[in-house]
């Protein structure tokens, strides 16, 4: 007597029926089968017979821990190599090349000072022959953290430099409803001068200025215009509000805005390459004071990276410290 079982590999349905491993079934192939049925005279030499004698044990696995603390993470700190007193960088193939043409991953990157900097960004542009009449432009990088995970908020700023490089002068409107405080901004060089009636005019794009500033008392009134203005409405921070409306308006006529994009990075110009290299370093060491003033003076070092460029110059990395260490001397004498 024989107990069949359809083997499951063509009839997996059945693979559920085993419920106990005591039981023990014969498995019929497909070639037994047809052998039975007379469908095959002769069954292969090589074929062996199947017989499962034990059903599929379930893998233990081990009981989790109740109320089991999970191990702390522990944060991997970056390992950094002093290569003080060392006959060359970590890393790297020398301190300096023996030759003008090398290649630049295998030598420690240059820091020049801001006057060398300069030069040879002038020096570059007769070689060149680019235009000498382009712009200089100054990359920052900030450490804008602060104590317990915290950051200085992004932040946009005026100066007054001491050369400036545009020849224009930038459209200035004032809100005020005083007539005597508007007859000072006319005087001053105001393009626009007005009160809660410029409100609709700026929302339909009839007036448009470069800056707008305003005294305290009209700020309650032009809160509609947050949206439209956004970074340039007017904030006692930036100082485009307050009362002393012939210095708000000296500034913001002449004056020089920069901002801080992608959390911490400014990128502004600085002069023209065609200035004299000490009116460049006189606009450069304005801004970077201006930029420094800006954190607080328990902090450290504000500056992590300085670069200066023109448009078809390359990325030259120069010393900040030391260019407002020379500003702070000078200031004492």
């Amino acid at each position: 007597m024989f107990v069949v079982m359809f083997h499951p590999e063509y009839f997996p349905a059945t693979a559920k029926m085993a419920s106990s491993a005591r039981t023990v079934w014969k498995v019929v192939s497909r070639f037994e089968r047809q052998f039975l049925s007379g469908g095959v005279s002769t069954i292969p030499t090589n074929f062996t017979s199947k017989i499962r004698t034990v059903a599929a044990v379930k893998e233990w696995k081990k009981p989790k821990k109740e109320n089991a603390e999970p191990a702390p993470k522990v944060k991997k700190e970056r390992v950094v190599v002093d290569d003080t007193g060392r006959h060359k960088p970590y890393g790297k193939t020398a301190w300096a090349s023996v030759d003008d043409v090398y290649i630049l991953r295998y030598y420690p990157r240059i820091i020049y000072s801001a006057t060398d900097a300069v030069e040879l960004l002038k020096s570059y542009q007769l070689l060149d022959f680019t235009p000498h009449v382009q712009p200089v432009y100054v990359n920052l990088q900030l450490d804008m953290k602060l104590e317990k995970k915290k950051k200085i908020d992004q932040f946009v700023s005026t100066v007054h430099l001491p050369h400036p490089f545009n020849a224009g002068v930038n459209k200035v409107l004032v809100f005020t409803e005083d007539p005597t405080q508007a007859q000072v901004a006319r005087e001053g060089g105001a393009t626009f001068v007005g009160g809660d009636e410029l409100i609709q005019q700026i929302l339909d794009d009839k007036i448009e200025a470069d800056f707008y500033i305003s005294v305290p008392e009209m700020l309650q009134k032009i809160t509609p215009l947050k949206n439209k203005l956004r970074k340039k409405f007017p904030k006692s921070k930036r100082g485009s509000v307050g009362v002393n409306i012939p210095k708000m308006l000296s500034l913001f006529r002449m004056g020089h805005e920069y901002i801080v994009e992608g959390d911490c990075y400014v990128k502004t110009q600085v002069a023209t390459l065609d200035f004299p290299t000490e009116h460049i370093l006189a606009n450069l060491k304005t801004i970077l004071a201006d930029v420094c003033s800006h954190r607080p003076a328990d902090m450290g070092p504000f500056i992590e990276r300085a670069i200066l460029c023109s448009h078809t110059s390359e990325a030259l990395w120069f010393n900040s410290k030391e260019l407002l260490s020379t500003m702070d001397q000078d200031n004492k004498e």
